[in-house]
């Protein structure tokens, strides 16, 4: 009993897989020193491949289905060995088993900030991170290229090298696009559309499709990060004559309703228009080029400047027209119109 328990294990005549869990790519058959018997069933299941190899070399590759292994389906083997489609020894070779399924969830990201050149920061540092999914396609490929003679290879053993592709792959759209980093941030799917395209090549070169990719994330450290909020807040308040105009404007009628009337906020109103006004001069005065200074005549009496218009005079202006308004002698529109030129001429 003992002695055909060993001759039936010398010739392996059923060959299969059944995965057990989602982590294996690459899955060599047990054989040891075994051989496969002529006619020997190869099922290959749905979201699997195998490949046959003699010696080395890739013999074929099986898609999902029922095989008997014959020279005739063999035919690739058969010119290799020079057999004849009366041969009908044993094989002594290797069958490699690989997972066709969709990887999902897959997770990539900058561990460490990436320098890149941006037209308008200049050198920044940057993180990003995101998703992306992709399934073995050329199991041939791979086996030359990656997983070799293992006898397993884990989804876990490519994740480090298809992540640093990535990563070296973004730094180089970056440089290329030219593409501001504020744009790029803003504009994630269009960002990940042009990386995807860009790793497809990568990928197929190991045997393996790109399904997705998604950018979920484009920031920076932390410290750079205050510096954009704090440029982001000075291009939001703009041009400080404009903002005190605008200022003044919407505290008239909150001023009509409290008790006092705008008299009542006249000195305050003042001081902040007066604030607003040294600001503005200031920072054009500053701003304006040196012009070398005109001689005057010796005798001609310098022009005296026009008196400006006070914010307490603005003020009771507005109190005195808000009552004509009030007993019918202007209307609404009339008073509108003489508030906003008042206003102009306080700023």
């Amino acid at each position: 009993m003992a002695l055909m328990d060993f001759i039936k294990k010398q010739f392996i005549d059923v060959i299969h897989w059944t995965e057990e869990g989602d982590e294996v790519l690459a899955w060599r058959y047990p054989m040891q020193d075994f051989e496969i018997q002529y006619g020997a069933q190869l099922t290959v299941r749905d979201s699997q491949m195998a490949v046959f190899v003699n010696e080395g070399q890739v013999a074929d590759v099986f898609g999902p289905g029922l095989y008997k292994l014959t020279t005739q389906t063999l035919p690739l083997l058969t010119n290799l060995k020079n057999w004849d489609k009366l041969f009908e020894s044993p094989f002594k070779s290797e069958v490699y088993f690989f997972s066709t399924r969709l990887r999902l969830d897959r997770k990539w990201g900058t561990p460490n900030p990436i320098t890149i050149r941006d037209k308008d920061f200049g050198m920044v540092r940057m993180r990003a991170f995101g998703i992306y999914s992709y399934r073995l396609s050329d199991p041939g490929r791979f086996h030359k290229e990656i997983s070799g003679t293992r006898e397993e290879y884990r989804v876990d053993d490519l994740d480090g090298q298809l992540r640093n592709l990535t990563i070296a792959t973004m730094t180089d759209l970056f440089g290329e696009s030219g593409v501001p980093f504020i744009d790029m941030a803003a504009n994630q799917v269009e960002f990940s559309k042009a990386m995807q395209e860009k790793l497809l090549p990568v990928f197929a070169r190991y045997g393996l499709e790109l399904d997705a990719f998604a950018v979920q994330n484009v920031s920076l450290p932390e410290e750079l990060q205050k510096i954009l909020d704090t440029r982001i807040g000075m291009n939001m308040i703009g041009d400080l004559g404009r903002y005190t105009q605008y200022q003044v404007a919407n505290a008239i009628p909150l001023a009509a309703q409290n008790e006092g009337g705008l008299a009542g906020i006249g000195a305050g109103l003042g001081a902040g228009v007066g604030v607003g006004q040294a600001m503005a001069g200031a920072m054009a005065q500053a701003m304006a080029p040196t012009a070398p200074t005109a001689p005057t005549a010796p005798f001609a009496p310098a022009p005296a400047p026009a008196a400006p218009l006070g914010a307490d005079d603005v003020v009771a202006t507005l109190e005195k027209l808000h009552g004509l308004v009030a007993k019918g002698i202007l209307t609404q529109a009339e008073f509108d119109a003489k508030k906003a030129e008042l206003l102009g001429k306080l700023v």
